[in-house]
Formats: C-alpha cells, sequence, structure tokens
C-alpha cells in the first residue's frame, strides 16, 4: 500500500492493468470512491439489479454499465472493468472456479457490469479524524465474515449479508458511526458493534474472507455490510457465471469520496 496513497486513480489503475498492483488496494488512492465489481449475464441482470435496491446497506449502487460494456462511464471514463481491477474471482454456478488478474477471457457479449459503494471510501474520513483502522495498520486485507442476516431476496438471488469488521475503541465507534451515516452510498452507518455471535459469527479470528486482524485491550469490532455479499449469494443462488473483484481487491473510480457525503 505505501507510495500509492497520493497517486491519482488513473495511476493506480495503470499500475493494476500492467499487474504491479495484485493485492487489496484499501489506503490507495486517498481521496477517491473505491467499488465492489459484480458482472452478470444479461439473463441476470434485472434480477441483481432488483436485489441491489431491495439491498442498498449491502450493495449500493454506483453504476451499472450498458449491456455489452465494460467501461463504467459514469464514475471512471475510459476505464476498463475487465482489466483495472488488481484480482477477480469467478464463480460458476455457485462455485468459486478461479481467481485471475484479467478478467477478458471471460467476458461474453451479452454482459452487464455493477459498480457497488465499498466502505474502503470512508476509511479516508475515518483516517483524518485520527481513528486508527486495523488492517490498514498491519497491511493486510480486511476481515470479512457471513452472517445470519438474510439479504431480502429478489428474483434467483438470495442469501446473507456479508459484513467487514474494524476494531475500535468504544469512543472511537461513535465517532465512526457519525462519519459513516453520512456515506450511505458505500455502506452507510455500522450494521452491528460488539458480540459477533449476535449475528451469527463464531470465531471473529477466523474471517469467510480477508485477514484476521489484532483486536487490542479495550477494543470492540465494529462491522458494515459489506460490497463481498453477492459473492456469498452467488454461492447459494448459482448464477451461470458470476465475475467479481476478489475481496479487497477494488475498482478505484475519478469520483471524490467527498460527493458521497450527504452531510
Amino acid at each position: 500500500m505505501e507510495g500509492y496513497e497520493k497517486m491519482s486513480p488513473i495511476e493506480i489503475r495503470k499500475l493494476i492493468s500492467e499487474q504491479v498492483i495484485t493485492g487489496p488496494t484499501a489506503g490507495m488512492s486517498k481521496g477517491f470512491t473505491q467499488a465492489n465489481l459484480v458482472i452478470l449475464k444479461k439473463e441476470h441482470a434485472y434480477d441483481f439489479l432488483l436485489f441491489c435496491q431491495r439491498n442498498p446497506k449491502s450493495c449500493p449502487l454506483l453504476d451499472v454499465t450498458e449491456l455489452g460494456s465494460f467501461t463504467p462511464n459514469k464514475i471512471a471514463t475510459g476505464a476498463n472493468i475487465l482489466t483495472d481491477v488488481p484480482k477477480y474471482r469467478i464463480y460458476k454456478k455457485g462455485v468459486y472456479t478461479a481467481e485471475v488478474l484479467d478478467a477478458t477471457a471471460y467476458w461474453e457479449e451479452d454482459m452487464v457490469c455493477f459498480l457497488l459503494g465499498c466502505s474502503f471510501t470512508f476509511e479516508t474520513p475515518l483516517l483524518a479524524a485520527g481513528i486508527p483502522i486495523r488492517h490498514i495498520e498491519e497491511k493486510c486485507n480486511v476481515p470479512m465474515y457471513k452472517t445470519m442476516i438474510a439479504c431480502e431476496k429478489a428474483g434467483v438471488f438470495e442469501g446473507p449479508m456479508v459484513v467487514s469488521m474494524r476494531p475500535m475503541t468504544y469512543e472511537d465507534a461513535i465517532r465512526a458511526v457519525q462519519i459513516t451515516t453520512r456515506f450511505p452510498d458505500v455502506h452507510g452507518a455500522p450494521i452491528h458493534i460488539g458480540d459477533p455471535s449476535q449475528i451469527g459469527i463464531t470465531d471473529i479470528d477466523k474471517p469467510d474472507f480477508g485477514d484476521s486482524v489484532t483486536i487490542k485491550d479495550g477494543e470492540i469490532p465494529v462491522f458494515w455490510p459489506c460490497g463481498v455479499t453477492p459473492q456469498a449469494v452467488a454461492m447459494q443462488s448459482k448464477p451461470s457465471i458470476m465475475i467479481t473483484h476478489a475481496p479487497g481487491c477494488m475498482f478505484i473510480s475519478d469520483i471524490k469520496d467527498t460527493a458521497l457525503s450527504v452531510l
């Protein structure tokens, strides 16, 4: 992550497309919105659009491409969504089959790309407020967990909400709620604070996605809805093919974080 904080989104995307950057993007290109990715065939696109509308905390829509287009012009003019994400995951009929650095070989002409808000976006204002972000400090991926919170079903899509976790002191958690509430397009306020078992997480040290991080004495886990939710939904709903970002490896857009603040 070091050295990439002050680079522009275009510069970061170029390094990603050249496969210089192939890992998590937390802390990169600070001040610009990061996005989760879902690519589906036309036959499942409407159902997924409806799923996002019914589950805006987990799947806040930033952009949807035209049928057959892999350029998210609303948030990054001229970008190529098939090469400008550090790492992709391929799910076929609900089975995770591959992780690749370039998704071009899996593209079909009847596909639609969905860009969803990512909690990495509000980490910049959290850091600016003096709130430490543990996975950035420890240079690893944010921990993410499947929960027992069910998403609202839409067409073929249903499954559990996935959450990301950041440990904080009680005081920082209160301030984090105030800050992230201003960003509903990138998951907004936390969904849960405290005891992870209350949302179905049995072992906080064993995330379903990402890496475990240190929880220090006097800290509590704070959980936000996460854009990896569609990957858990894919495993349950089994669309013919779903292309996503690998957890933590986001698309960096040209939109300023401040443009998504509602206050």
